[in-house]
């Protein structure tokens, strides 16, 4: 060859963790016990009533909204607020009996909830001093032990009850009044726990106990420790982001009726609403009544009534067709967001037993001949990566602070934001959906060796994070793609089966039949067949190449790939805050600007490129030992870490035009 392939990570190589099981192949179990064979959650597919569900810890994996609606017909009790707090870095907490109501908490500490224990003590965490590095609990591994106490309402005796979590990272284990409750593992996914009848005892105050952790990504933290893996984590060693620890979003508990609407999908294409109520009986008896599934004000839609039976602890899914005549489209251009609700009743004269409501927008995304379609019009994807954090809460954001992080896309002309490698708060989601900003949603598949891959087929983690985020994103008209891995080992025939039954799994979900690509480590992998937008990250003249290399790159993938649309996942460099010089000059805020420059034209010069995302919005923590002198900071940003100082190529970036075909 004459010319370079794109082919090289971002940064080294590391091993990375691992891959799915099919979808149907996950092992039906309620959970699994610490130690498994499988990844603790037990999810799994199964098909009702037509749909595909999604099961875990024995039951539907419900929407996890009550961080931001309350349903009229559930009750809530929230968690948010200071938790004692201590360190078990030997793991000796449980037989201690950490988890028991009665142990003695007294000369704990305490933290806030939500947080991450990495800023705890730590009056470092936002400066670029190299000496601030490792302060407070940032490089403290091992488990983080939280405790509190709150009062059951009496009237939750006859009500099923769980305790929901947005995430917590790493592994984490509750115990609600001694009474273990189950695990999670994945530190970024919402996750629901159900709670046991007889630990309840509702009217007395309940003890919730929950051990988290964090494994060490490094023998040291000194520079010359090296890697740690653990092959069924993902991700599992070291990574291009910071593993902010613990409680690190919101969690709550939620009581729900015996029959429930455990989830609403929803997906208007045209003037037509697919609704699809997912309705759970934990009860011993058949249930038989009617749903009244209301597609929402501005939509010319009526409420549509259909009869369920549900038998006792089963699961059924009544579906419906709902004109929606006058529903407008939604666009990045005009953004309306609907809102739909499923209302369970008995037979005549019998009072609701549940509601549900979600929102959702009526647009469709297609790929036509060598172009990525919204709403039937091609459209071009200018978008960028981001870490979720700050210099303030890590990955614990405030609203503000989330408006203001997100705010950037609208001042940069971006339409897309590519949340790599790690699913990102709902609120975010929400936020795109307002704001007529478009994702590319992933999970944490990154860096995955071909070993750690079958090791995933086995254990099953990739495969439930998957289905878990297609699951809890279905409704969002935001979120047009499915990001399936970043960088992980290609070409070989496990990586092939892992993201061919990964691909399945999403699909097999997603009534709305999002594309499916991800963020190759070449561009020559033989599985782009697979996707229905070829993805991959370059670096050419950067770590490889030159950068006119990028032009017969993209000439070659298309020829190897006609007919798919092409999207240029990550490509960046790096640039020191005010050294300016020649453009020539790598380290230059101008070299920066014009590295980004000279990718850019070469992309929108060819109109079967569909997108480009930058790497990236601002400057980001990790722990790995290039940049420890820089307090762990990379210098890849178009704005610093404080986020809201520019480098130039703020402005160039905000300064480039899509080609003029985009819609």
């Amino acid at each position: 060859m004459s010319w370079p392939p794109a082919r090289l990570r971002r940064r080294a190589l590391i091993a990375g963790a691992g891959l799915t099981a099919l979808a149907s192949t996950l092992p039906h179990t309620a959970r699994a016990e610490p130690g498994s064979d499988r990844e603790p959650s037990g999810t799994e597919l199964r098909t009702i009533d037509d749909t595909v569900v999604v099961f875990s810890y024995g039951t539907v994996l419900p929407a996890l909204d009550g961080w931001t609606t309350h349903e009229p017909t559930r009750d809530y009790l929230d968690l948010d607020g200071r938790w004692k707090f201590a360190y078990d870095r030997d793991g000796a907490g449980e037989a201690a009996g950490w988890q028991q109501p009665g142990f003695d908490d007294d000369d704990w500490g305490t933290i806030a909830v939500p947080s991450s224990w990495d800023l705890r003590d730590n009056d470092g965490w936002a400066g670029y001093d190299g000496a601030d590095f490792g302060k407070g609990g940032s490089l403290i591994d091992g488990d983080g032990w939280y405790r509190t106490r709150v009062e059951i309402p009496a009237g939750w005796r006859n009500r099923q009850v769980r305790l929901a979590f947005l995430g917590a990272f790493y592994r984490a284990d509750a115990w609600l009044n001694g009474t273990w409750l189950g695990s999670h593992e994945g530190g970024h996914t919402p996750f629901a726990l159900p709670v046991d009848g007889a630990a309840l005892r509702p009217g007395r105050t309940a003890t919730i106990a929950i051990r988290v952790h964090r494994a060490a990504t490094y023998t040291s933290y000194d520079g010359t420790g090296q890697p740690i893996a653990d092959d069924r984590a993902l991700p599992s060693g070291p990574v291009d982001y910071w593993p902010y620890a613990g409680l690190t979003r919101s969690l709550w508990l939620e009581a729900v009726p015996e029959v429930t609407v455990a989830k609403l999908l929803l997906n208007a294409d045209g003037p037509t609403l697919d609704a699809r109520a997912v309705i759970e009986n934990h009860g011993d008896r058949p249930f038989r009544g009617k749903i009244i599934i209301d597609p929402g004000r501005r939509t010319g839609g009526r409420p549509v009534t259909v009869p369920v039976e549900v038998p006792a602890g089963g699961v059924a899914v009544p579906a419906a067709k709902l004109p929606i005549p006058r529903a407008p489209e939604w666009s990045p251009a005009n953004p309306v967001v609907l809102r739909a609700t499923a209302t369970i009743t008995g037979t005549a004269g019998r009072p609701v037993t549940d509601t549900l409501s979600s929102t959702y927008g009526r647009r469709t995304v297609t790929v036509g001949q060598d172009q990525l379609l919204l709403n039937g019009k091609p459209i071009f994807l200018k978008g960028y990566n981001w870490h979720e954090e700050t210099d303030r809460s890590g990955r614990s954001l405030t609203r503000a602070e989330y408006d203001h992080e997100l705010g950037h896309a609208k001042q940069l002309g971006a339409n897309l934001l590519r949340n790599a490698v790690y699913q990102r708060h709902p609120y975010v989601t929400d936020w795109a959906d307002r704001n007529g900003v478009l994702q590319l949603d992933e999970w944490d598949t990154m860096w995955i060796s071909e070993a750690q891959q079958a090791i995933q087929l086995e254990y099953g983690l990739s495969a439930a994070l998957a289905a878990a985020t297609a699951w809890h994103n279905h409704n969002h008209p935001s979120v047009i793609m499915w990001g399936l891995q970043n960088e992980c080992t290609p070409n070989t025939p496990t990586y092939r089966t892992w993201l061919a039954q990964m691909r399945d799994a999403v699909k097999a979900i997603d009534l709305a039949g999002r594309p499916v690509t991800w963020a190759s480590a070449t561009s020559w992998d033989e599985a782009f067949d697979l996707a229905d937008v070829v993805g991959f990250n370059e670096y050419f003249g950067y770590f490889y190449g030159k950068s006119e290399d990028l032009t017969p790159t993209l000439d070659q993938v298309h020829a190897n790939h006609p007919g798919k649309p092409i999207v240029i996942t990550e490509n960046g460099t790096w640039s020191f805050w005010g050294n300016h010089g020649d453009p020539a000059e790598a380290g230059t805020e101008e070299h920066h600007a014009a590295y980004f420059q000279a990718h850019w034209d070469q992309v929108v010069a060819k109109p079967y490129v569909a997108g480009y995302a930058f790497w990236l919005l601002k400057d980001y923590k990790q722990r790995r030992n290039y940049n420890m002198n820089l307090n762990g900071l990379s210098y890849m940003g178009m704005l610093r870490w404080d986020g809201d100082t520019p480098r130039v190529v703020y402005d160039t970036f905000r300064a480039a035009q899509p080609p003029p075909w985009s819609a």
